[in-house]
């Protein structure tokens, strides 16, 4: 799947451990990610893992972005 350097950076960069990310991204994998009220969820459980207050408007893009299957597909390309 994902190399341990990916995880590095992401952990160097957010504080947030493999494990919790393995967990989330374990989550999202069972879940329907074209309905608005899980997307939601995932956002809110972001925002309090990173500690990050998300505002209505940028949850609404993030939502919109996914459903319209807009989410980059390279992976470092976000980093």
């Amino acid at each position: 799947m994902f190399g341990d350097n990916l995880f590095k950076k992401v952990e160097k960069k957010t504080n947030i451990k493999k494990e919790t990310i393995l967990s989330l991204a374990e989550k999202i994998q069972n879940s329907n990610m074209k309905d608005e009220k899980t997307i939601k969820k995932v956002i809110n459980e972001l925002s309090k893992i990173t500690g990050k207050e998300v505002s209505k408007e940028k949850e609404e893009k993030i939502i919109n972005t996914i459903i319209n299957d807009k989410v980059p597909k390279d992976v470092n390309k976000m980093f």
